[in-house]
């Protein structure tokens, strides 16, 4: 008997970045920098006493995250812990150039439905730019 595996649907953000592959990984590696960058989901965030947590305040609640990072192989996956639902969201930073791309898939968890998803997804893009635009100009 054979069966089909389960596939999430998933989407994956893409932003160029005019900065070295090690800038934009060691802004990203840091989680105290998020709420400068995730302005819509990250309104706050500050260490917890558990190795590499991290305790967020979102528009949602309270979340926790944790950032596995790789610098040699550009890494950021991280896991993501709220109320709602929890997963791992694989990240990257690879070179373009002189400059960056960061990478970011995001799987739909069970617990959302599509239109939800949607909305989420579509708030990384101001998310992103802002990246951007910090990196970039310094703002």
């Amino acid at each position: 008997m054979s069966t089909t595996p389960t596939t999430a649907r998933s989407v994956t953000k893409t932003v160029t970045i005019e900065r070295p592959v090690a800038d934009v990984f060691n802004f990203l590696a840091d989680a105290a920098n998020w709420p400068a960058w995730a302005i819509v989901n990250v309104k706050a965030i500050e260490p917890t006493d558990e190795p590499d947590w991290w305790l967020m305040t979102t528009p949602h609640g309270p979340a926790r995250l944790r950032i596995r990072g790789n610098a040699e192989l550009g890494i950021l996956d991280h896991d993501y812990v709220e109320y709602q639902a929890s997963w791992q969201v694989p990240a990257r930073v690879v070179a373009n150039g002189a400059g960056s791309e960061f990478l970011i898939t995001f799987f739909q968890p069970p617990a959302f439905t599509g239109a939800f998803f949607d909305e989420q997804v579509a708030l990384v893009d101001t998310e992103l730019a802002t990246l951007k635009r910090i990196l970039e100009v310094g703002a």
